[in-house]
């Protein structure tokens, strides 16, 4: 497995829907989660694009030097970047980070937001110039490595002597990752993009998301690997666990939900759609009513847009279902928890020891007890390690 942490370049807080609890997201703070994700051996980062966020690009770029082996998955978005300039972007930042950049298709479902920015194309239009976007990016980045260009003239886009003249160090090009639940969207992913991610539905939709995309890919003759997108709730007992779900949505006001939804039913995003289902647009406020499959919770998508599902339980449960999804075909995992700095550690060191997670260079799985590990006990023994953890 390749487990991802994420990058709250929006906000971070202890409860959903209020101030309360909330903590400014600057550099520092950035550099501590990064930093942290690094230490404990996650693979990587996600980092959000959109008008809620930082700049992903700008952020990205300034975590380099404080990290050594965490990659990070950035958005290029079509209609805000051009091909050329992305692909100058992202061979930039591959060889500047040792070869740590993975590059998320973003398409865009907020049509309020993509106006804003200067993007009026329709749902399916968007998806023509996307794939038209990411073939050009592909293109001129993979004939880098021989010194060639590229010439291009589609529906949306077009380049002529298309050239970069420093290649990446990831060959033929970084990573492409990319998600969406329409049509449009499965077949861009089987016709260009190396990963396709899904956000957290239940097993049995996210088996026929992947089917569905793996056999349009086979037909293509391509191969296309699979990730999922989470969140997740872990305590050291089941009760704890759903305590906490409670208390992350306990501030929420009915009328943030209801502007929440409102704002929600105004995009064409096919996922969003999907999300709000499973809550009822907002309707399931009760802790069972939003525990749509088991130690699945739709908590979080009340308020939060894109991913908004939980793996909620202890660290055996939430292990179990992690490899639930991984029986499917999911290789990779990207979670977050409020606040992402304390609930890195915390499914770190709760729930890596029962997954079988990819090896990193230089970073074993399990931590030798070779220094302080542990409080010392009594000035005088190393402290004991569970069994049941090792």
């Amino acid at each position: 497995m390749n487990i991802f942490w994420f990058l709250p370049t929006h906000g971070d807080s202890r409860y959903l829907g209020t101030t309360e609890g909330a903590r400014p997201v600057d550099l520092a703070y950035l550099q501590q989660i990064a930093g942290a994700a690094d230490q404990l051996g996650y693979e990587g980062v996600l980092i959000p694009t959109g008008r809620s966020c930082e700049d992903p690009w700008v952020v990205a770029a300034s975590l380099i030097g404080a990290t050594k082996r965490l990659k990070f998955l950035v958005a290029v978005r079509p209609g805000l970047h051009q091909p050329s300039l992305a692909a100058r972007m992202a061979a930039t930042f591959d060889r500047l980070s040792g070869g740590r950049v993975l590059v998320n298709l973003v398409t865009g479902g907020d049509q309020a937001e993509l106006e804003g920015d200067g993007v009026s194309l329709a749902h399916a239009e968007r998806y023509e110039q996307s794939a038209e976007f990411i073939r050009i990016w592909r293109e001129i980045i993979a004939r880098s490595h021989e010194g060639q260009s590229f010439d291009y003239d589609g529906k949306h886009l077009r380049v002529k002597g298309a050239k970069l003249l420093f290649p990446p160090t990831q060959k033929p090009y970084p990573p492409v990752w990319f998600g969406g639940s329409s049509e449009a969207a499965h077949e861009l992913a089987a016709e260009q993009v190396d990963a396709y991610l899904t956000w957290g539905e239940t097993p049995a939709e996210v088996a026929k998301k992947i089917a569905d995309v793996r056999q349009r890919a086979e037909r293509k003759g391509r191969t296309v690997k699979f990730g999922i997108r989470l969140h997740v709730i872990v305590r050291e007992t089941e009760d704890e666990a759903r305590r906490a779900a409670d208390s992350l949505i306990s501030r929420v006001s009915d009328d943030t939900v209801v502007r929440a939804q409102a704002a929600f039913a105004r995009m064409d995003s096919e996922g969003q759609r999907r999300m709000a289902a499973l809550h009822a647009g907002g309707a399931k406020r009760s802790r069972a009513d939003l525990e749509i499959s088991p130690n699945l919770w739709a908590g979080v998508g009340l308020v939060r847009g894109g991913a908004g599902t939980a793996l909620v339980g202890d660290p055996k449960t939430v292990a179990a279902r992690i490899e639930e999804y991984a029986s499917l075909g999911i290789e990779s995992f990207i979670f977050s928890g409020y606040p992402h700095l304390e609930e890195s550690y915390r499914f770190a060191e709760l729930v890596f020891p029962l997954l079988p997670r990819k090896q990193r260079p230089g970073v074993p799985l399990q931590q030798a007890l070779t220094g302080p590990f542990g409080e010392v006990v009594a000035n005088l023994d190393a402290p004991s390690r569970l069994l049941s953890q090792s």
